[in-house]
């Protein structure tokens, strides 16, 4: 394996989950390069390539789907605070969770709706129909979470939905 080839498996390898956009910002090879031997190693079974969210993201291979969508979501800046909101309280209303992030409800239920998809977060009803927020396995989710930050522009999209969620929602 060529010292390029090493570099990008080694980068893949410290940042599973990295989308690849900012595998080509956080590197000094070009975009073709990274193409091509991001390439070769999928061929070699060295990575694994996953579609999330309109994304491309890159793992190491001993990531299970469910660790790598988790990875994809985690990348998100709102969808991160809702799973470590829940780590910390254990269970809670949605509306709880939207007043204490301070992000709109639709907000909220745009990552819950994903987080609830790849059954990293439950939603549970009593028999009066409210909704409790619960994580599924918080273990394996408390684990996985620790290995990845939220990028800038991951992190300035999500600023940007909040602003516009505000926006559209009028003074209270």
């Amino acid at each position: 394996m060529n010292e390029t080839r090493h570099q990008i498996r080694a980068h893949v390898r410290n940042n599973a989950g990295i989308h690849f956009n900012e595998l080509v910002r956080e590197s000094d090879f070009a975009p073709g390069q990274i193409q091509y031997h991001v390439r070769q190693l999928i061929s070699q079974d060295d990575l694994v390539r996953g579609e999330f969210y309109g994304r491309t993201h890159y793992y190491p291979p001993e990531y299970d789907e469910w660790q790598r969508a988790a990875l994809a979501l985690f990348r998100r800046e709102t969808a991160r605070e809702i799973v470590v909101y829940l780590i910390e309280h254990e269970s809670a209303a949605p509306g709880e969770v939207a007043d204490a992030l301070g992000v709109a409800r639709s907000t909220l239920e745009y990552h819950l709706d994903r987080l609830v998809e790849r059954e990293i977060v439950e939603k549970r009803y009593d028999h009066r129909n409210r909704v409790t927020l619960a994580l599924a396995s918080p273990e394996r989710t408390g684990e996985l979470l620790s290995e990845v930050e939220p990028t800038v522009p991951d992190r300035l999209l999500d600023r940007f939905t909040r602003l516009v969620d505000e926006l559209l929602e009028g003074p209270p």
